[in-house]
């Protein structure tokens, strides 16, 4: 008795064989389907062959037909997977204030937080935050923003990626070292959060720009490392009734606030009214810092955000933070307006 006979009589034998075979080794549901379906093709064929007598020419038919037969299922399977891959959604392109199954998944951490829940996840997805700078407190913040949902994420930033940047911008990647910041920053963070939607701005910040960039958006924080840039993105927020979370950090120690005199709250002008002699706060890349204090500050930057987008407890309105990480010490100050400010004029917006 040959094999095709043996199939015959005795295949229906192989289909609990299959099935106990797919389902030790773990098979997915299609897979085991398919597998049953190409031995009932196959025991079917044999039947008709044997019929056929056994004969050179039926045996030639036989792997005609299951050839023909094989081809026809693989291509209906292709052509299926084709038809599905156009039919499914880009999962950036929800509907505004709706999530999909994917993003209540991702974001049950914060649904189930009693101070942000549902409500507060919508608001985070329909924020507009821009981040000014994509280096050292950049890079936390914007990751941090992407994997909350902040549903559009705007960044600014005129340099490119330097191998001296990668000892604390945890944002970039060694392969991509001569790639424009702002765009190194914009992949990892979709390969973070497929579901928002990043703005990357490869340019300076100017006064020309700044007023109208800033008017786009609900919010706007602060990482650059210069006075200059500090002033004018504080009288850009000023202008557009913006608040601004604002950051700094050198050596060992870090400060961050938020400003929104439109509610009351001090503008930046308000509490450093004066630019500190040249020499006087250098750099980071005059003096140094320590590679994980723009996580610990850019972290804080970015809990101020989710904090104010949602309304959950209370922010750095008012108050400035200072960190010294050497000794580990935290303390926060009260900060006011001044009635001679120069940029909000000490007045409520």
């Amino acid at each position: 008795m040959d094999l095709l006979q043996l199939l015959g009589r005795f295949g229906i034998l192989g289909f609990p064989i299959i099935a106990l075979v797919a389902w030790n080794r773990g098979w997915q549901r299609r897979k085991t389907y398919m597998a049953l379906a190409a031995f009932w093709v196959l025991v079917f064929l044999s039947s008709v062959y044997r019929r056929a007598g056994g004969d050179p020419v039926g045996w030639r038919n036989f792997w005609i037909a299951f050839a023909l037969i094989g081809g026809v299922g693989i291509l209906y399977g292709e052509g299926v997977r084709v038809l599905r891959q156009r039919r499914a959604p880009d999962p950036a392109a929800a509907p505004a204030g709706t999530f999909r199954a994917a993003e209540l998944d991702r974001y049950a951490r914060h649904i189930i937080l009693r101070e942000i829940g549902g409500p507060g996840q919508k608001r985070l997805k329909g924020a507009k935050v821009l981040v000014v700078g994509a280096g050292g407190l950049g890079s936390p913040v914007l990751l941090y923003l992407a994997a909350a949902g902040v549903g559009t994420i705007g960044v600014i930033d005129d340099d490119v990626v330097e191998g001296s940047n990668l000892q604390r911008q945890v944002i970039h990647t060694d392969a991509r070292i001569g790639m424009p910041k702002v765009f190194s920053a914009e992949v990892a963070m979709r390969a973070l959060n497929p579901f928002i939607e990043v703005r990357p701005y490869h340019r300076r910040l100017t006064e020309e720009i700044a007023v109208d960039l800033v008017r786009d958006f609900d919010l706007v924080l602060d990482g650059t490392d210069d006075f200059d840039t500090r002033y004018l993105v504080n009288r850009a927020c000023v202008a557009a009734g913006v608040p601004l979370i604002s950051g700094a950090i050198t050596q060992w120690e870090g400060q961050v606030s938020l400003f929104d005199p439109a509610k009351g709250a001090p503008c930046y002008a308000c509490v450093f009214p004066v630019k500190p002699a040249p020499g006087l706060v250098p750099t980071c890349a005059e003096a140094g810092v320590a590679a994980p204090l723009p996580g610990v500050i850019g972290g804080m930057m970015a809990m101020e955000a989710v904090k104010w987008i949602t309304g959950a407890g209370e922010g750095l309105a008012g108050r400035l933070m200072i960190h010294d990480a050497l000794y580990m010490e935290t303390r926060v100050i009260g900060v006011r307006k001044r009635v001679d400010c120069e940029i909000c004029g000490g007045r409520e917006g």
